[in-house]
């Protein structure tokens, strides 16, 4: 009977944090766009801003991440990938290692793509 009184307050407890959470969330979200709008930011430009976060990255951020120019090789883009990759392996960087890798995904379509075309 005590396991059942404690199962059901614990479900309360999730529930009615998961609803106070989504409600900070909101509200962090509205105010973040009153902010940019009083700062001059557009609306549409706050949106975007928080949309690319979650976008693949761009040919000149993934350059810069692997410290490679526009008229670098596919081989020389590799080396520095795996260099790179390496070494954070070593140190335990796994968002770094991230980065490496999703710049190199980058340059690797934008390759293929010229290769084709």
């Amino acid at each position: 009977m005590l396991l059942v009184l404690a199962a059901k307050i614990l479900s309360n407890l999730i529930v009615t944090g998961s609803a106070i959470l989504a409600r900070v969330a909101v509200q962090a979200y509205r105010q973040a766009l009153a902010n940019a709008s009083k700062s001059g930011v557009t609306q549409g430009m706050a949106q975007t801003t928080v949309r690319r976060a979650s976008k693949i990255m761009t040919e000149a951020e993934a350059q810069q991440i692997l410290g490679v120019t526009e008229g670098s090789s596919w081989e020389e883009i590799l080396r520095k990938y795996e260099t790179m990759f390496e070494q954070n392996a070593k140190n335990g960087s796994f968002y770094l290692q991230l980065k490496f890798q999703r710049a190199k995904e980058c340059l690797e379509v934008l390759y293929q793509s010229k290769a084709q075309g």
